[in-house]
């Protein structure tokens, strides 16, 4: 049986890498200071694989085939898809055999994944593993959810999405280490009028919520209330996936403020899984 070593919780936004300069420098410096510590804790966790849930920016899918999840399954992924973001060009290393037994624990338990062996990875997977100091660290599994474009799955399908993930580990290779990263969010609009407010109450909550041990409470706070923290909250699916498949675990936030320089609200956090943080 595998071990689930490590999970993890980080916002996403290019703008991090592409407008450095945009935020003062005491918060950019606390910012990216908190990234350096969750590269640290990934890397003491000593992970065979890091499973990251994010999603798809219309770079890989669109309106003609746009899977509500799609797990990753290649020994390489090209990051980023886009040309405009500031940063090298990368070839992340996958763990094609981890992603394959995900896709069939998925099916057998009900779930009807997409996958792909040939994933173009842009701003949402390369931008945290940056600025964390972790690319060329570990090995990928990348988790795709559709939080772009309606019809999305459920705030209660992505918990149960994270629970299916946890048994999925426990039946994979023993002796083999896994850790989770959700990445996105979290309120944020993206070419909207509103672009570069922030729900900063909403993010609240929605951290409080993590950390309260209340699922229910959790899911019904982010299906009615998502729509006023504008669209880009609606990565917080990613959240939620992870948080299911920590099984109950607390949530700890290490930081959050409302960046509006940056459009985002920017929080990190983990898991304590087996009681540690």
């Amino acid at each position: 049986m595998a071990e689930l070593v490590g999970a993890f919780a980080v916002s996403h936004t290019p703008v991090m890498l592409n407008f450095p300069e945009a935020v003062e420098a005491a918060d950019r410096d606390a910012i990216y200071g908190r990234f350096r510590e969750i590269g640290a804790r990934v890397r003491e966790c000593r992970p065979d694989a890091l499973i990251v849930v994010s999603d798809d920016h219309l770079h890989n899918f669109f309106l003609d085939n746009f899977p509500a999840f799609c797990i990753g399954a290649g020994d390489r992924y090209a990051a980023p898809a886009e040309h405009w973001l500031k940063a090298r060009r990368h070839e992340l290393r996958g763990d094609a055999d981890l992603g394959a037994h995900l896709l069939g624990e998925a099916l057998q338990a009900g779930f009807d994944p997409s996958f792909s062996m040939q994933l173009t990875l842009d701003h949402g997977v390369l931008t945290p593993l940056l600025l964390a100091g972790i690319a060329d660290d570990v090995a990928v599994v990348p988790l795709l959810i559709n939080c772009v474009q309606p019809p999305m799955p459920t705030m209660q399908r992505c918990l149960e999405w994270g629970r299916l993930v946890r048994s999925a580990i426990h039946t994979y290779d023993a002796g083999k280490r896994v850790a989770l990263l959700a990445t996105g969010g979290i309120s944020h609009d993206v070419a909207t009028p509103r672009m570069g407010f922030v729900n900063e109450a909403f993010d609240r909550e929605f951290l409080r919520l993590l950390a309260a041990h209340d699922d229910h409470s959790l899911v019904k706070f982010c299906t009615d209330h998502v729509d006023e923290a504008g669209n880009g909250a609606e990565e917080i699916r990613n959240w939620l996936l992870v948080h299911g498949a920590a099984g109950g675990a607390s949530f700890v936030p290490s930081y959050y403020k409302p960046v509006q320089s940056w459009y985002t609200g920017i929080a990190l956090g983990c898991w304590q899984l087996g009681g540690v943080a």
